[in-house]
């Protein structure tokens, strides 16, 4: 993408909103004419109390992160940060998955999901506190069983963005503006499409290898510094947004242990390399046997003989994810 001498930003106003992100702060949503796919933005919305500024925010958030994935998802979001993740066969069952993660995160949350909300789904819904929900559609039978929740907001996009499209993303500071293409690498079943290998001497097993890149995908989506443990297809702890990657990777086992979901097994995803093996070590304490990570470290010798050592796999990616 060419970066010209001078930047035109065009905008429409969409609505005004209540305020911005604390009550002293005034905010409006505009719309991008240049920006032609689903997306939060354009999203219909079909009942529920007036969009804020942090719901439009985490919805964003929640809606780019569940079109990553092809099988049935949902992600629940919290202040701009996955607190859940998962897929499933059905989507009921990914919600099922997606909640155990962290239910307590989850109260007054966002619901994202990449396919149509079903009565069957909207029923348990309304079994905790929401702010919004937001799918490609919405049945009519499920919006009459989430009338009942008069302040939950529900938005429908018309269908899902594709997670690879090439777009920029424009972010504002103090007397100007950071541009940049959009985060869209999309990953193969191997993991090897940017250069990707496995760097131990243990091979992933095929189920491994799945949860890898839903994992790194997952990480994908988190504040830096961003840790994910991921079994079946379904996320068990995250740390996110801590200065530390090690101390990420301690409270991602942490809200594991908090939720009862045992580690044993998992793969264990990081968006940036490790400069030091003590998080191959607190993974394999906490039961973690595979590892996604960027690589690039002048150290990464001393992570892969961790690795090695305790006989677990990892593999490589060639491709950061950092996330700010």
């Amino acid at each position: 993408m060419q970066f010209d001498e001078e930047l035109n930003i065009e905008a429409r106003r969409k609505m005004a909103l209540r305020y911005g992100e604390n009550p002293h702060q005034e905010a409006a949503l505009y719309l991008d004419p240049s920006v032609d796919r689903p997306c939060v933005a354009r999203a219909l919305q079909l009942a529920g109390k007036e969009l804020s500024y942090n719901n439009i925010a985490d919805a964003d958030a929640a809606f780019e992160c569940v079109a990553e994935f092809d099988e049935p998802a949902v992600v629940i979001v919290k202040h701009m940060n996955p607190c859940g993740v998962a897929s499933n066969a059905t989507l009921r069952g990914a919600y099922d998955k997606a909640l155990a993660c962290d239910p307590v995160s989850a109260f007054g949350g966002i619901v994202a999901l990449n396919r149509a909300l079903d009565a069957s789904l909207a029923e348990e819904l309304t079994k905790i506190f929401l702010e919004v929900v937001i799918a490609p559609s919405i049945e009519a039978e499920a919006l009459a069983v989430l009338a009942m929740k008069p302040n939950v907001r529900l938005l429908a996009t018309g269908g899902l963005p594709d997670a690879s499209a090439r777009e920029m993303t424009v972010r504002s500071v103090a007397g100007g503006f950071l541009v940049q293409t959009r985060d869209n690498v999309v990953f193969n079943e191997e993991l090897s499409a940017f250069g990707g290998k496995t760097v131990t001497k243990r091979e992933p097993t095929a189920a491994e290898l799945a949860d890898m890149k839903f994992a790194f995908a997952v990480c994908k989506h988190v504040k830096s510094n961003a840790i994910v443990y991921v079994r079946d297809g379904a996320t068990l702890g995250i740390g996110a947004g801590q200065m530390s990657r090690v101390i990420s990777t301690k409270i991602a086992a942490m809200k594991a242990a908090e939720a009862k979901l045992p580690l044993k097994g998992s793969v264990m995803a990081s968006d940036a390399f490790f400069p030091f093996p003590d998080c191959v070590e607190a993974a394999h304490e906490a039961g973690a046997t595979a590892i996604v990570q960027p690589g690039g470290s002048k150290n990464d010798q001393a992570s892969i003989d961790a690795a090695d050592m305790h006989g677990m796999t990892m593999v490589f990616t060639g491709t950061r994810h950092f996330r700010h």
